[in-house]
This record gives C-alpha cells, sequence and structure tokens, in this order.
C-alpha cells in the first residue's frame, strides 16, 4: 500500500492539541485570574479530549460560585460530580500544574484550543451537508439551506460579543454624534423619504427590527414600498421578500407609485402617449436602483437567512423587507400547530439577521382583531400575536390626533384630515375630507 492511500491516523481525522488543553487548564490551576481572559470565548465541549473539558467545567463551576480555584477545591469539585476517578484521579490534577511552561501564555493556549474545535467542527458541518447531498429523498432547496446553516452556525459560535471598555465605545459614540452635529438634515440611518418619521427615528438604523403593523387593507405593503423606492433612490441596497404579491405586481405596485399611473391600466396595458413615455421613463429609472425581489412563497427564517446573506455577500445589503411576517413558516415545508409560538420563533429570527448582518430589516405585520375591541383603539405589542385575515375595518384613523373613529361619528362632518391609501397609485397621502358616508363609496 502506498504512502497516499494509508489510513489517516487518528490524529489526523480530529483536528486538537493535547498540549494546549493541558496547558490552558494548567495556566488557570497556577494563576486563576486567568480564567477570566480565556472563559469569555473557550467552552467545556471546545476540549477534545473528554477529560479535559471536564475538569474545564469545574473551573467554570468555582468562578461562577465566585469560590477559590486551587488544587484542593478542583479536586474536590470534581468528586462531587462523580469525574474525579474518570480524569485520572489527583495525580492528573498534579501533572497538568507541574507540566505548564507559564501562565502567562493562558489566553494564547485558549486560542490554540479554539481553532482546533472550530475544525472539528467544520468537519462536522462537511460531514453533515455530505449526509444531505446523499440523500435523494430531501428536496434540493432544503439542501442547501440545512448546508447553509450547518456552517453559520459554526461561524456564529466564534462571533460572539466581548466586553468592550467604555471608553471604547464612548469614542464611537463620540464619532457619531460629531459626524451629525450641525447637519440638522442628515440622518446616519436608511432614509424612509417620509421625513416626520425620518426625523423621529434618524432614519432606520442598522441592526434594529421595525414591524409595521395594521389591519388588512390599512397600506402596510404600500408603506413598505415607498419606504424601499425613497430609500434605494438615496443609494440603498434594498431586498424585499413579498410572500402576498408576485413580483410582476410588486413592479407594477413600484411603476404606479413612480408614475401616478392607474394600476388598473398599466395591468390592461391601456395607456395613452403621454403616460407610455412616461411609463417608459421611470421603468428605465427604476431599474437601475439597486432593489432585490424575491416572492417565494411561505418562506421560512433559515431561507430568508440565507437569501439575504447571500445577497449581503455579493451585492452588499442595506435595508431588508419583509411583507409580512405572519405569512412566513418556522420551518422549511410547512407550519407547525402552534402560530402563536411559531410567530414568536419567526420574529427572533428576523431580529437575530438584522444583528448579524448589522442592516434594518422592515417587516410588516398584521394587528389581531383584538384591537377593535377595545375603547383605545392604539395597537399594543399583545396585537401582534397570530391574527385573522378577516377584512372590513370600519374605523378611520385620524392622524392629528393619532385616533381611531368609528365612521358613523364622522357622518355629516368635514375638514379633519385622514391618512388616505390612493387604490390607484398605492400612494398614501393625508387628504382632508369633503363628504363622510356611513359605508361604502359613493360619488362626491
Amino acid at each position: 500500500m502506498s504512502q497516499d492511500s494509508a489510513p489517516p491516523r487518528p490524529d489526523q481525522m480530529s483536528p486538537h492539541s493535547v498540549e494546549a488543553e493541558e496547558a490552558v487548564i494548567g495556566s488557570v490551576l497556577l494563576n486563576p485570574d486567568a480564567l477570566f481572559e480565556v472563559a469569555s470565548f473557550l467552552q467545556p465541549d471546545d476540549f477534545f479530549i473528554v477529560r479535559n473539558g471536564w475538569v474545564w467545567e469545574a473551573l467554570l463551576r468555582l468562578q461562577g460560585r465566585n469560590e477559590q480555584i486551587d488544587y484542593v477545591t478542583v479536586v474536590e469539585e470534581l468528586r462531587q460530580q462523580s469525574r474525579l476517578d474518570e480524569i485520572g484521579g489527583e495525580s492528573y490534577i498534579t501533572y497538568l500544574i507541574n507540566h505548564t511552561p507559564s501562565s502567562l501564555y493562558a489566553e494564547t493556549y485558549g486560542r490554540i484550543v479554539e481553532r482546533a474545535a472550530i475544525r472539528r467542527r467544520m468537519l462536522n458541518a462537511a460531514s453533515k451537508i455530505a449526509q444531505l447531498a446523499h440523500d435523494g429523498d430531501v428536496d434540493i432547496n432544503d439542501v442547501i439551506d440545512l448546508s447553509e446553516s450547518a456552517l453559520f452556525q459554526v461561524t456564529e459560535r466564534r462571533q460572539r460579543k466581548e466586553l468592550v471598555p467604555i471608553r471604547v465605545a464612548i469614542a464611537e459614540y463620540y464619532d457619531r454624534v460629531e459626524h451629525l452635529y450641525g447637519q440638522e438634515t442628515e440622518s446616519l440611518g436608511v432614509p424612509t423619504g417620509f421625513n416626520d418619521l425620518d426625523q423621529l427615528l434618524g432614519g432606520l438604523q442598522k441592526s434594529d427590527l421595525l414591524i409595521v403593523a395594521g389591519r388588512p387593507g390599512m397600506g402596510k405593503t404600500s408603506w413598505l414600498l415607498s419606504a424601499a423606492l425613497n430609500a434605494a433612490q438615496t443609494g440603498a441596497r434594498a431586498a424585499i421578500f413579498s410572500m402576498e404579491m408576485s413580483n410582476e405586481q410588486l413592479v407594477q405596485r413600484l411603476v404606479s407609485t413612480e408614475t401616478g399611473i392607474n394600476t388598473h391600466n398599466l395591468r390592461l396595458g391601456k395607456l395613452d402617449e403621454r403616460e407610455w413615455a412616461i411609463f417608459t421613463e421611470a421603468t428605465g429609472r427604476l431599474s437601475r436602483l439597486r432593489m432585490f425581489l424575491d416572492d417565494t412563497p411561505a418562506l421560512s427564517p433559515l431561507q430568508l437567512r440565507s437569501k439575504c446573506r447571500r445577497l449581503y455577500s455579493d451585492q452588499g445589503l442595506d435595508l431588508v423587507i419583509v411583507d409580512y411576517l405572519q405569512l412566513m413558516t418556522a420551518e422549511a415545508g410547512g407550519r407547525s400547530d402552534n402560530r402563536v409560538q411559531e410567530i414568536s420563533f419567526i420574529s427572533r429570527n428576523l431580529k437575530q439577521l438584522a444583528r448579524e448582518l448589522n442592516v434594518p430589516v422592515l417587516a410588516a405585520a398584521q394587528l389581531s382583531r383584538a384591537v377593535e375591541q377595545r375603547q383605545d383603539k392604539r395597537p399594543q405589542l399583545s396585537d401582534l400575536r397570530e391574527s385573522g385575515c378577516l377584512a372590513g375595518d370600519t374605523l378611520i384613523y385620524l392622524p392629528d390626533t393619532g385616533g381611531y373613529i368609528p365612521i358613523r361619528e364622522l357622518i355629516g362632518q368635514s375638514g379633519f384630515r385622514v391618512t388616505s391609501l390612493n387604490d390607484q397609485t398605492w400612494k398614501l397621502d393625508q387628504d382632508t375630507v369633503t363628504h363622510a358616508f356611513c359605508t361604502g363609496v359613493k360619488p362626491v
């Protein structure tokens, strides 16, 4: 048998360093303060040698109880856990202390152990990916999503946040405020184009998850598309995930919003010469924007994160829009029995996506019917649970007061302002009411 075909040795199959594992534990036994440096990134399951992981776990337990760490306390802790004999007895603790070169390099030893653990996890992820690829019963899209997730779990663990001295945080915050100083019209976030909102929020801020909530037919999609369009026109790269509309419908709304052409005429292609010229110019202008559309139905958080990571890596990404939250599924392939827990899971994943990519995520959500039963109609967080899809809202929102008024109380009145949705161009406008009717739509 040639050297190339010889089976790999066990130490070649699983990356690890026995010397580094023993040295980092010995460093802590010699100098317990070294544990504070290393415990922030090194966990028991990072050790390849099982008994070393057990000793490290004992050290962390002692630290957690704020107890002294030395030969006696570590031996006693292992005895209490019925693991002292399994690690080799007191003699192994003595061995670790006597064979450690110096406690000064505890972090260096720890990083060696960490790197080896990452390599092992990469190998495990590769093995899972190979199994998925060989399983012909698994849908290829699920294979891709689960494979990316397996790799992401390896990198996500490494991207833990560490403690930052306040002087560093203050310096970063000072630079941010200094940049804004004297520039009242500039916002650091992604602009929505709605001036009042941009002034209130400072634009859509990185790593934020923002929920645009409302009952059906109140203009959530129109507002999201307007915000995406306005952001893209300032140079932002926006990704729109719609589970309610096809890409063609999204484009139709965007074109109507940009041109003011009736969506019915666009759908039928009934344009006069003036409208055709406007249409041609607008579509050319819109096509140059860095907007990306996805109309995958029943998208799962895993699929969404996979698509966003890919786009972030290939093109860059400044804004993610989801329309809408309740149309997503927690897992690819279907819904679970408990939609309340499923929606909570989806919203947590959207927040994790925002933090992972450091971009704002803007998601629409339907309010439950409970908001209609209260005297105070202002939405509450509890209204964001799984809601019904029945339309037929009979309440009018007044932007001047922020309240909802039953339309019957407005009959015969005029001169008050409402936020209205133009169902021809799908723009949101504030209009003054001249005639109020009980129900339906009547000519004026």
